[in-house]
């Protein structure tokens, strides 16, 4: 059914934010363009079948985290698609003194693992009975680990898990934005602990599983991007469509240019889903005069994917896991490894396994760039100690991404006050994206529902 009312509304970006968005607003019966610099939609999800083989570039899978999102699952006949991760999957594994090791799933598992000396198992305890603090500013993740569970604890178990989840470096990582439910926790609780079995409790409580599901699809997370674009109608998406500029005004006028000439279209509303760097090369207003030129400082480091097959009998180790992290001072040429063949079926042909290996970050940018061959080299001694990986692999794809992940580090706030600024300054604008939002699928998601509603509250509210 058309909508009476409906606004034209560009949409800038094609990762999984803008298409969200974009998808939302037709929907809500908005007309929709939607810009891509790129020659592809779906940002980081990028997925390719070969020989047998399923390699995902980007990321691997994703959290069925909230509500929201089972609901746009169902709304996109993806709910019978979905693909749980397999029991296997939950085991995870650190590096500790050249060992690989299963980080422990109970209590007791715990006091029993090597992974940490007597003394840091026992700080562990401790923190339970921690009380609650009134903290004025921000704190760096590794600080405010410290101050919970001591330096081991950070050493051997949150550096590699942050190495796992921004590429980043926890002295320089914002607590209160990078990882707010730590930060909600320690202020409600006190005890992060003692804050996470309440949670539990909770979930418990209203008849949900202690933890949401990882999952994917049959033909893995692209499934999500196409399917998102194929709800778009048809002349929705301008691809290799470089946004320059945005003007305010009665009608926003978006500049753009299609590789050949500069454009100019006229819309009732912006919004933006794009990364922190092209963010910050945007000009707003007729002279530029709104800039968001200090976005360009958030940090987004290089990082490497190489994903390696096997036959199974080159690898002893069982793979029984999601994948092994490695904390720094291992020394390791690598941030950690995906066991990407046990969480889903169909990711290696049969009598094969896969290994997604993972390279650079924050700690070791220079090791990202390096050609697939010299990444191969850097790592294949590690893959042997670690994992008893021999011979060379039978199946190979690398991908690099020069800028990977935005880093919310310390003083990441005025970053936030920027994009909040140019907002309320040019009202018909709106931000978000891994910028601003949160960095995992399910958060860029979100943005997009979030900014759709945003855009369509403002188009349909009465001028005065």
């Amino acid at each position: 059914m058309s909508n009476p009312n409906a606004k034209s509304i560009a949409v800038l970006g094609g990762g999984i934010t803008g298409l969200a968005a974009a998808h939302r607003l037709t929907v809500l019966g908005h007309r929709v363009q939607l810009f891509e610099q790129g020659p592809r939609l779906g940002g980081s999800i990028q997925t390719e079948t070969a020989d047998g083989w399923l390699v995902e570039s980007g990321p691997n899978s994703f959290q069925e985290s909230a509500p929201e999102i089972s609901a746009l699952l169902r709304e996109l006949g993806l709910q019978r698609e979905i693909l749980e991760a397999s029991p296997a999957a939950k085991n995870r594994y650190l590096v500790r003194k050249g060992r690989v090791l299963p980080v422990p799933s109970s209590p007791a598992a715990f006091f029993r693992t090597p992974l940490f000396s007597p003394g840091a198992k026992l700080r562990l305890l401790a923190e339970i009975f921690a009380s609650r603090r009134n903290r004025i500013g921000d704190l760096g993740l590794a600080a405010f680990v410290r101050a919970h569970f001591g330096q081991e604890l950070l050493d051997y178990a949150v550096q590699p898990l942050v190495s796992g989840i921004y590429a980043g470096d926890p002295e320089k990582l914002s607590t209160r934005h990078a990882f707010p439910k730590l930060w909600e926790l320690e202020r409600t609780h006190g005890s992060l602990l003692r804050g996470q079995m309440a949670a539990a409790r909770a979930r418990r409580k209203q008849g949900l599983s202690p933890l949401s599901r990882i999952i994917s699809f049959p033909r893995g997370l692209q499934t999500l991007p196409e399917a998102l674009a194929a709800r778009l109608p048809a002349g929705t998406v301008a691809l290799k469509a470089r946004v320059d500029g945005l003007v305010p005004g009665s009608r926003w006028a978006v500049i753009w240019h299609d590789g050949q000439r500069a454009q100019s279209d006229s819309f009732d509303a912006v919004v933006s889903a794009l990364p922190a760097a092209p963010l910050a090369r945007l000009t707003v207003g007729a002279f530029g005069e709104d800039s968001l030129a200090s976005l360009a400082s958030i940090e987004s480091p290089p990082v490497s994917s190489l994903f390696l097959g096997f036959r199974r009998e080159q690898v002893t180790h069982p793979l029984d896991g999601f994948g092994v992290l490695i904390p720094a001072l291992e020394k390791r040429a690598m941030l950690g490894v995906l066991f990407s063949s046990t969480p889903f079926p169909g990711r290696a042909p049969t009598g094969h396994v896969a290994l997604t290996v993972m390279i650079g970050g924050s700690l070791q940018p220079e090791l990202a760039a390096q050609p697939p061959e010299k990444l191969w080299a850097a790592v294949r001694g590690d893959l042997r100690e670690l994992l008893g990986v021999t011979g060379e692999p039978v199946f190979r794809r690398h991908a690099f991404w020069p800028h990977a992940i935005p880093q919310y580090h310390l003083g990441h706030e005025r970053h936030l006050a920027t994009m909040t600024a140019c907002e309320n300054l040019n009202p018909g604008l709106f931000i978000g994206g891994n910028a601003r939002d949160g960095i995992a699928l399910p958060n860029c998601l979100l943005s997009g529902e979030r900014l759709a509603q945003r855009a369509a509250e403002h188009v349909s509210a009465p001028r005065s």
